[in-house]
């Protein structure tokens, strides 16, 4: 555990609940299929320990269809939850309307490659966003973005076409032997400064080379810092699917990480509890 503790209200942004799989039946997503129940209870048990007080649900493929499982969690904790959704194309404007109302504040775009290869199939692509982008802009939606820096760059024209706002995930999910003066990521530092960018510090358990304690993703979070304060949250992505035992991150590593990298208590404020608020409307 981190000797600095969390400020009363902080928020982690990235989460993924599964099961109980007797009400909530999982289904298959690859490597990222958990291999076990992760419900919320046991979310809150890990919060409790670490001093989270509410956190962003991100629906995930495994966790079953129709977002139910995230759904009902914010149905019975609507002051403490917020979540992201997967959504089809055709999505009706009721369904819509009812998600908005529980809590829902955007889908997530899998766009995800690394070495022109994509990690992950399924979920929503951007075909999908540009066909929903107007229906979700009314209803205050933005989309979250799964996707490398240097897709994003190339995309970026395309995309900001939409009339949304976008929330990157993973620290633009750059591989650190790629360097912070990798073109993409220094293009997406300065993005970040037109208001139409959020950024996830997390992820630094998949974006690392060397493994745990992560120092060479540091120069990564610092950059983007560095960059906008202003427009960054903070998330475990718990429970950390795809990763083996070996490779499991510890909590009190990913609190380490973001103290070293944010030293300074305002700004740590700022990422953990004023951002949160502001993005996803506690």
């Amino acid at each position: 555990m981190a000797a600095t503790p969390f400020p009363a209200g902080s928020c982690d942004c990235h989460v993924h609940i599964y099961g109980p799989f007797a009400r909530f039946p999982g289904q298959s997503e690859g490597r990222f299929t958990p291999g076990e129940e992760f419900p919320v209870e046991r979310l809150f048990a890990m919060w409790e320990a670490i001093g989270i007080a509410r956190g962003v649900i991100v629906h995930a493929l495994g966790a079953g269809p129709d977002n139910a499982v995230t759904l009902a969690a914010l149905r019975r904790f609507p002051d403490k939850l917020r979540a992201i959704a997967i959504v089809s194309r055709d999505v009706t404007d009721a369904r819509l309307d009812e998600l908005t109302d529980a809590g829902f504040k955007g889908v997530r775009i899998n766009l995800l490659r690394q070495d022109g290869k994509p990690v992950s199939s399924g979920g929503m692509d951007l075909d999908d966003l540009k066909a929903l982008a107007p229906r979700l802009a009314e209803r205050g939606w933005h989309a979250q973005l799964w996707i490398e820096t240097g897709d994003l760059e190339e995309l970026a024209p395309e995309l900001e076409k939409l009339p949304l706002d976008f929330v990157i995930d993973h620290q633009g999910r750059t591989m650190t032997d790629k360097g912070v003066t990798y073109k993409g990521f220094q293009w997406f530092c300065e993005r970040l400064k037109t208001g139409r960018y959020w950024c996830k510090l997390s992820g630094a358990d998949r974006n690392t080379r060397q493994g745990t304690p992560y120092a060479d993703t540091e120069g990564f979070m610092q950059a983007l810092v560095s960059a906008n304060p202003d427009r960054l949250v903070w998330g475990t992505d718990w429970p950390h699917v795809g990763h083996t035992p070996a490779t499991l991150p510890a909590h009190a590593v990913l609190v380490d990480l973001f103290e070293r990298c944010v030293p300074d208590a305002a700004i740590r404020r700022k990422i953990l509890v004023d951002n949160p608020a502001r993005l996803y409307g506690f």
